[in-house]
């Protein structure tokens, strides 16, 4: 099977990969205690080494790490794609990730097991959920997201539930102050990009912004 994803471009018949939580980070070490049991790995379970790969995930840039690699071992490092970093020169194919800085809208699930989601992620990740009916499936992921996020879990909850006025709705994203607004596109245009996030309809955007409509509606066509 074919995964056609930027974090797969790597991917053999066997892939193994070592996931550190936010707190934690690859090191030199861990790099070669992974190394030595992708040998054994091949060995053991009979598989051309050339046929396996190893890809190691962590929410830091791997400084340290990159500069052992090229400096010492020698080996060539490329950031092919934001946050993915190839690694050649030995007999099978290394990547190092940067989940931090992967693309939100191709990586949504590994992007996401952070403990520094902000509530508008949390409602991405549940929305996509839900178009996909994969809830059953992911019980244990959005366990770990819950548990890691828990103030953000709680906002993003108390933003689903319906407003009650259009101040309420401002208040919830962080917009208290409008005029503060007005003369600064910029600003403008995330307020609304914010509240399209949340459903409203197209004219309580405009009104609440004062916007361009044509600006607006371009939100919608995204």
């Amino acid at each position: 099977m074919v995964i056609r994803k930027n974090i797969a471009a790597i991917f053999r018949e066997a892939n193994l990969l070592e996931y550190k939580s936010p707190e934690d980070y690859i090191s030199v070490s861990d790099f070669y205690k992974v190394y030595g049991y992708a040998c054994l790995y091949a060995s053991f379970e009979r598989i051309p080494i050339t046929n396996l790969t190893v890809s190691f995930v962590e929410s830091h840039y791997p400084e340290k790490l990159l500069k052992h690699l090229e400096t010492v071992r020698k080996y060539k490092v490329e950031e092919n794609s934001p946050g993915i970093y190839t690694v050649t020169g030995d007999i099978f194919p290394i990547q190092i990730i940067d989940s931090c800085r992967l693309s939100a809208d191709e990586n949504l699930w590994l992007k996401n097991l952070s403990n520094s989601l902000d509530p508008f992620s949390v409602i991405k990740v549940n929305e996509e959920i839900t178009r996909l009916d994969k809830a059953a499936r992911v019980q244990a992921y959005m366990n770990a997201i819950t548990k890691a996020n828990y103030n953000a879990v709680e906002e993003a909850v108390e933003m689903r539930e319906p407003a009650k006025s259009l101040e309420e709705v401002l208040e919830r994203t962080g917009i208290t102050a409008r005029a503060e607004a007005r003369g600064e596109a910029r600003k403008a245009l995330d307020i609304a990009q914010n509240l399209v996030n949340l459903g409203l309809s197209f004219e309580t955007v405009v009104s609440a912004t004062e916007l361009d409509p044509e600006k607006v509606k371009a939100l919608y066509d995204k």
